[in-house]
């Protein structure tokens, strides 16, 4: 074999020997004999709620199980092939294996950017709030651009998107609107997507065709579970009720349906338009705010476990962590990896995964952000 090959070959089987040992490979195995012997049971689906989330785990540990043993049973078929292939002297069965064992490094790399997923409600499906900044049109428009783009990536990895709440722009745009995305590590695979996004471009919206730099902001944070005890007291809470904006008929904008939470002691603020019905909006209201509560007390955690800050910003200038330009070049550029792309069209279109995996690893190693750099 040859040495590139065989540097290759050392480097997934020491890979392969990190997932299962970050998976604690023998637990695993009876976690799943358990989790099969309990789906047979028909009793479990007395509780739908503890049934699904049973039934989400196991799913979870049989593709990790199943992929772990793929690429062991892959890698030693290609080695097998490639011995057979120098005994008899056939080079293109040799080249066809060695190929096959490179392709499998792209298999590796994606399995192990499952395992940074591993947060407490990494696995969770997830809220995503954007917001315009300041600049009127301009923002509300790239904040509109913003939700079209996680609304794609989602749509891309065939997670479910319901919208709760959008509030119109009055010319073009959104001021803000709120997402629940529901999938398979959703909120983990976007928790690092919290932050100002920066956009430079030449306004669609100046007669003059001057460049604009625009600014919104993301939020995101995990929907819970009942088996997550979170305690608010409506004494801590301010409600509002109002008209809901956007599409949805004639009732939508007739009725005070939309329900806004205010926790007092925080500043945090949901809201909901989702429903028709202002009773289910509060309740889906309510929901939110216990994530976001939720989602404070995970920060706090990471905070003293990185000894980092993981706070909300003001959505302006020298607080973004990415920014997109479009004009007098094409760049999108993430300020705290300094991964980039030169096609900023693909990434507004909602190819995002290697910006996801890039910060991911960055959160997780603790690595200092590099400095916010000026890009024009």
């Amino acid at each position: 074999m040859r040495a590139e090959t065989q540097n290759l070959v050392d480097e997934i089987k020491q890979a392969i020997g990190l997932l299962r040992r970050h998976l604690d490979w023998d637990q695993a195995i009876k976690r799943l004999e358990y989790l099969n012997m309990r789906a047979e049971d028909a009793s479990l689906w007395n509780d739908p709620q503890e049934a699904q989330k049973l039934m989400r785990e196991r799913q979870s540990l049989d593709d990790n199980i199943r992929s772990i043993n793929g690429l062991s049973q892959g890698l030693e078929d290609n080695i097998g092939l490639i011995e057979l292939g120098e005994e008899e002297g056939d080079q293109s069965v040799i080249e066809e294996a060695e190929a096959a064992i490179r392709s499998m490094s792209g298999e590796i790399k994606a399995r192990q950017i499952e395992n940074l997923l591993s947060g407490e409600a990494d696995s969770n499906d997830t809220y995503l709030e954007v917001h315009a900044g300041a600049g009127g049109t301009e923002s509300q428009d790239w904040a509109n651009m913003l939700l079209r783009m996680y609304t794609r990536w989602a749509e891309r990895r065939r997670f479910k998107v319901e919208v709760l709440e959008v509030h119109d722009g009055e010319e073009a745009g959104i001021k803000s609107a709120t997402l629940v995305i529901r999938g398979h590590n959703a909120y983990g695979w976007l928790k690092t997507e919290s932050g100002v996004h920066r956009l430079v471009r030449i306004s669609p919206y100046d007669s003059n065709a001057r460049r604009h730099t625009s600014f919104s902001s993301i939020w995101v944070y995990p929907v819970i579970d009942d088996s997550i005890e979170i305690d608010v007291n409506e004494s801590d809470v301010r409600i509002d009720t109002y008209r809901a904006s956007g599409s949805g008929g004639q009732h939508v904008n007739t009725t005070d349906s939309a329900v806004r939470i205010t926790h007092i002691a925080t500043g945090i603020a949901v809201a909901c338009q989702a429903e028709r019905s202002q009773h289910k909006n509060k309740a889906k209201a309510w929901e939110m705010l216990r994530s976001r509560l939720y989602e404070e007390e995970l920060k706090k955690r990471e905070a003293v476990a990185n000894a980092t800050e993981a706070s909300k910003t003001d959505i302006g200038w020298g607080h973004q962590i990415r920014s997109y330009v479009l004009q007098p070049y094409q760049l999108v550029k993430d300020l705290r990896t300094g991964m980039e792309s030169t096609s900023p069209s693909d990434v507004l279109d909602g190819d995002l995964d290697e910006f996801m995996e890039a910060s991911l690893a960055h959160r997780i190693e603790g690595g200092a952000s590099p400095a916010i750099e000026d890009i024009a």
